[in-house]
């Protein structure tokens, strides 16, 4: 059982107006006196395995981040406390949302360095499998990659972008850098591949699968065929796209026009799950075992 939240995309924020309890721009209070001792005894359950887990497997700037901001502390984090760290690091504050918020409220906090979380946490009985990201998922899955400088720079600029591709009627292709980067991203560091996406660090599973399996395409990073490239949101990914460092990653999104780029790849078709296509640098092409193994149709976007 895919055992991450089905992790959020900027295409499934539907949400007209915020709740009666929430600010103009969706925010509300943490109220972290609220949680019991089990919400708690959750996170630390959670956040142990994967501490556990990811030596050897995260990226360099993920478990740093996971010090700077203290994060092994028990219980949940106060946001209070965690931003007064976070905004002298990068810039960058944690915000609690009711929700899933609309994509342009979604993209302006981005945008302004707020990145935007749940407040609640997992039931026990969910500890490997939820619908609707949690607490665990945002904090602990993204933001310690936003105490790395880079990173954050990249997040912001991601906001800026996805303001410009409301406009121009380009989300579901901007999504698809969300998904396979800050979501499944992959890095090539010197001991070898590393994690740090969301998805990826904050899943006990698919912290193994997406390094050990033979299943899953690792792909050299590429922009125009990200954009290109269908993802599947029910189970664990067939592709991996790999950057070779943040400091690339965060080049080529500041460097790129992407209206143009945009207006290139309207006329060719997605490229489907699992497809390895010309020009393709490939690291691992994929037996692709593990999802022809599973029953139904894949739900892609």
């Amino acid at each position: 059982m895919l055992d991450t939240p089905e992790t959020e995309t900027p295409e499934t924020h539907v949400y007209d107006k915020p709740p009666a309890h929430a600010n103009a721009d969706w925010t509300i209070d943490q109220n972290w006196q609220a949680y019991s001792a089990e919400d708690h005894e959750t996170w630390d359950i959670l956040f142990a395995r994967q501490q556990k887990m990811l030596p050897g497997r995260a990226a360099q700037a993920f478990l740093d981040g996971i010090d700077i901001l203290k994060l092994s502390q028990p219980g949940i984090p106060d946001f209070e406390e965690l931003n007064r760290i976070l905004m002298d690091a990068t810039g960058w504050q944690v915000v609690a949302v009711p929700g899933l918020v609309p994509d342009e409220v979604f993209f302006d906090h981005l945008a302004n360095r707020r990145f935007v979380s749940g407040n609640f946490i997992r039931r026990r009985d969910q500890l490997d499998y939820l619908q609707e990201p949690d607490i665990f998922h945002d904090v602990f899955g993204h933001v310690p990659m936003l105490a790395d400088q880079r990173f954050g720079d990249y997040m912001a600029a991601y906001g800026r972008g996805g303001l410009r591709a409301l406009k121009f009627g380009t989300l579901k292709q901007l999504a698809r850098l969300y998904w396979y980067t800050v979501e499944f991203g992959l890095i090539q560091e010197a001991e070898g591949l590393r994690i740090y996406g969301a998805g990826i660090v904050s899943s006990y599973g698919e912290s193994v699968f997406a390094l050990d399996d033979a299943s899953p395409n690792r792909i050299l990073f590429d922009l125009e065929r990200v954009l290109r490239t269908e993802y599947r949101i029910d189970d664990y990914q067939q592709n991996y796209f790999v950057i070779p460092s943040l400091d690339e990653l965060l080049r080529v999104t500041v460097e790129t026009d992407f209206k143009p780029l945009y207006d290139k790849i309207a006329g060719l078709p997605d490229i489907k799950i699992a497809e390895i296509v010309e020009g393709d640098v490939v690291l691992t092409e994929g037996t692709q075992e593990y999802a022809r193994s599973q029953s139904g149709e894949a739900t892609v976007v």
